[in-house]
């Protein structure tokens, strides 16, 4: 605004120079003009008035030599245009003059005057002519230079001056315009509205001060609502990210970074710091303008990536990307189809020796003595089977917690004891003897879910154990809970096995399972107990010295 301001006053300080210049040489100009007239006009009186006294003789005692050097001509010409008498050129020799434009305007009107240039147009001849009272006409003439040749003349000092004149309005306008420019300079903007300026300003100065204050509304809604957002991406389990059309990384969340393992740097693309073909894909797939989804396997892990463009006018501009953990998922899909399949194997083999011991029963060709024989195989087969359903009845129950029985207080010695002799008969089998240690230890819970995982630790602690063995239950209580391990000498578990035996169908030794008639559901069963009770529970074994299972249970309150 400064050099706007400079150069607009130097430019109308020069165009008023120079129109001022020209103005004021016209003026002089048309005055001298005026005067020489004025003075033509006045000697021609003279001249005539003395050729009126005197007669064309005045004109014989002119100085040849004096005449010559003056700088009027004098011409007398009769009624007829013919030159009587000249003092610059021999009249006899001059042409007849009737048709000059002075001449004929003095026959007429008594005077007239007229202006010839020469054919350089530097020079011109005014010519004034006044008539006689015998017809005659008396013309004074005098050279003089145009404009033109003036201002040729002039250039020289007019350069100067205008040249003078050009300085002292850089330095004058350089001082305005900083002077003018000075208060604008100095406006508080943060303020508008408390600045001492140019009342022409004021209504700007109000207009920016409604808009600061709109924009500082604005601002803040935008940074409210912008925390929001951050407040909820933050707190999003699933990760976030949005690229532009470049695929460089604009925003993301916590959640994406820890999904990810990654640390990006800014403004740069999001394919520098996730490789996966899968991540690739679908970045590239989305910025084509499509939805896109697919699974991302990472380290272990699970990942759903879902992807969709931002369009601008049909153009994409971008992309928002959100990254789920599917992993627990992923695993409870495995666990199901596992489990249909084990499910699916433990049913059908008592089913395959029930239907082949029936069918041969069917045909007849079984002896009487083996009748007997096949129908306890069938009835142990469907004993199988209907222990195999329970537990997985059990198991169902557990996993969708519809438990309709309510919490009660109960013994969990008294219940240890319960159990025990229940089992006396197998135990007895095979040599294994109990010892139950312990005292009263109440705790809140479902009877007969804690029946179920007590008769299960037992049960297995008789089957895996050895012959002669021993089954050590203690029942401890503190205040800060009550914990019940099962200890017995049996063949214990490798270490590569201990973290899935709680799994459903896992056996660590399938032919020993099938031996003594396991389902594998029952350190799944005892698992999802603890779990419906909020219990933790632990394993501890080594092979062939034993096993030692501890599930710790909060206190009763009492």
């Amino acid at each position: 605004m400064n050099k706007k301001i400079f150069r607009s006053s130097l430019l109308t300080v020069c165009l008023v120079l120079v129109a001022t210049i020209a103005l004021i040489m016209g003026l002089l100009f048309h005055f001298f003009e005026k005067q020489i007239q004025k003075e033509l006009a006045n000697e021609a009186g003279f001249l005539a008035q003395a050729v009126e006294n005197e007669g064309t003789g005045y004109f014989d005692g002119f100085d040849n030599k004096i005449n010559k050097v003056q700088n009027n001509r004098i011409t007398l010409i009769n009624k007829n245009g013919t030159v009587l008498f000249d003092n610059r050129a021999d009249a006899s020799a001059l042409d007849n003059h009737a048709d000059r434009d002075e001449i004929k305007t003095a026959m007429k009107d008594g005077e007239g005057m007229s202006t010839r240039y020469s054919k350089t147009l530097t020079e011109k001849t005014v010519n004034y002519a006044m008539r006689l009272s015998d017809g005659s006409i008396l013309r004074v003439s005098t050279e003089q230079y145009t404009v033109i040749t003036i201002l040729l003349g002039m250039l020289q000092p007019i350069l100067f001056i205008m040249f003078v004149a050009l300085i002292l309005t850089l330095v004058l306008s350089s001082r305005v315009s900083k002077a003018i420019i000075e208060p604008i300079n100095r406006l508080d903007l943060e303020a508008p509205e408390n600045n001492d300026t140019y009342e022409e300003l004021t209504p700007l100065l109000r207009k920016i001060a409604d808009q600061k204050e709109t924009i500082e509304e604005q601002l803040a809604d935008a940074h409210k609502k912008q925390k929001e957002f951050n407040l909820i991406t933050e707190n999003m389990s699933e990760g976030f990210l949005v690229i532009d059309s470049d695929a460089n990384l604009l925003t993301y969340n916590s959640a994406a970074l820890n999904l990810l393992e990654i640390v990006p740097p800014a403004d740069r693309s999001v394919l520098l710091f996730c490789r996966a073909k899968e991540f690739r894909d679908i970045i590239s797939d989305v910025l084509s303008g499509n939805a896109a989804e697919n699974i991302m396997v990472r380290d272990g892990s699970s990942y759903s990536l879902i992807a969709n463009p931002v369009f601008e006018n049909e153009t994409v501009i971008g992309a928002v990307v959100v990254i789920l953990d599917i992993t627990e998922r992923e695993k409870r899909d495995m666990l199901r189809r596992e489990f249909t399949a084990n499910v699916s194997h433990e049913l059908k083999t008592p089913l395959t020796s029930i239907s082949g011991f029936a069918e041969l029963m069917k045909a007849g060709d079984v002896p009487e003595n083996d009748v007997i024989d096949f129908s306890q195989s069938i009835y142990d087969e469907a004993q199988r089977l209907i222990t195999l359903v329970n537990d997985i009845i059990k198991i169902s129950e557990l996993d969708g917690q519809n438990i309709t029985f309510e919490n009660e207080p109960v013994d969990l010695y008294e219940l240890s004891k319960e159990v025990i002799r229940r089992l006396e008969n197998q135990a007895h089998k095979k040599n294994v003897t109990f010892h139950l240690i312990g005292g009263k230890a109440e705790i809140m819970g479902v009877h007969k879910i804690l029946d179920e995982m007590l008769y299960n630790l037992c049960d297995n602690a008789i089957k895996y154990n050895k012959e002669n063995g021993t089954v050590d239950v203690l029942v401890n209580q503190t205040r800060e809970d009550v914990s019940v391990i099962v200890r017995d000498t049996g063949i214990g578990i490798p270490p590569a096995h201990q973290n899935r035996v709680f799994e459903r169908f896992y056996r660590v030794d399938k032919s020993h399972s099938k031996k003594v008639g396991g389902t594998g559901l029952g350190l799944a069963i005892v698992k999802h107990g603890a779990i419906c009770h909020h219990a933790k529970i632990s394993l501890e074994s080594t092979v062939d010295v034993g096993t030692a299972i501890t599930i710790a249970f909060a206190s009763a309150p009492k």
